[in-house]
């Protein structure tokens, strides 16, 4: 039962219709007998500080930031943690004592959803260069040891920024490149990190078909529908393909660890994302 003293944790984002994380949080919450509970906001882009100043008025613990707001909503928190300002986007907030400061777990989400792929010694691409797509760069670049980081998208200058960045920070061999140049790149590893793939772009896939390979590994962050038409096509190819469900779940995992203090309780997460999508035809994977 909510009550004046029940905690309340949100998603902020453009849009959220496509979101379960009310679903994840809730029955994590559950779980662990935490009385807390998680809406969804819509925020265009024009509202995002007005809604992190009245995050902070309004008492709430803390909230999830998805697209597109991972990186402005950086200029609107009192504090970034270090991991976070060093990847340049925030996907988590906690809010105490009226002081909002901002964490990433995409990275962390990423990499477990990896887990058991050779990243080492080959060559990655990324596609896309916003909060996640940066999130999980700079994690295969730290900890993967990759041979190349790749990143391709529709703007060269995003594309090199990012890439440079990779350069400065982890001396990893990365470099931009277009969305028509990948198949002449060769990548071991392609990684989406933009939103084409989930509505309203559900029947249309980020790159040419010719890209994909057999062997290749494919991971599509798109979770919502759990099998994108990318990972269906490369799936025809003969890649291997992960979707973007245990990243949903391990980063909401570690936000859950860093409002709550207590260990996520990982399957009743899982649980909750796959029913929620179930329930709206989008888990047929």
């Amino acid at each position: 039962m909510t009550t004046s003293k029940t905690k309340l944790f949100c998603l902020v984002g453009d849009p959220v219709d496509h979101s379960v994380s009310p679903e994840i949080f809730t029955r994590a919450f559950e779980a662990c007998g935490v009385d807390a509970t998680y809406l969804a906001f819509r925020v265009p882009s024009r509202c995002l500080g007005e809604a992190m100043a009245g995050l902070r008025a309004l008492g709430l613990s803390g909230c999830n930031v998805t697209i597109p707001h991972k990186i402005a909503v950086m200029d609107h928190l009192d504090a970034v943690e270090g991991t976070a300002k060093e990847i340049g986007a925030v996907n988590v907030i906690r809010v105490e004592n009226g002081r909002s400061v901002g964490y990433n777990t995409d990275g962390e989400g990423a990499l477990r959803a990896l887990q058991g792929k050779k990243i080492e010694g080959k060559r990655v691409a990324i596609l896309g260069y916003g909060g996640a797509a940066r999130a999980v760069a700079f994690s295969i670049a730290s900890t993967q040891s990759p041979d190349e980081v790749i990143i391709s998208g529709r703007d060269p200058a995003k594309a090199e920024g990012l890439a440079q960045r990779l350069r400065a920070l982890f001396s990893v061999k990365s470099r931009p490149s277009s969305i028509e140049g990948l198949g002449e790149a060769l990548p071991d590893v392609l990684i989406n990190a933009t939103p084409i793939g989930m509505a309203p772009w559900v029947e249309e896939i980020p790159v040419d078909r010719d890209v994909l390979r057999a062997g290749m590994v494919v991971f599509d962050l798109v979770y919502n529908p759990a099998e994108t038409k990318l990972l269906r096509e490369a799936k025809a190819k003969g890649c291997i393909a992960v979707g973007g469900m245990e990243m949903l779940v391990g980063q909401a995992a570690a936000a859950f660890e860093i409002w709550t203090g207590i260990n996520a309780p990982l399957k009743e997460m899982r649980r909750a994302a796959e029913g929620a999508l179930r329930s709206r035809g989008g888990a047929d994977a």
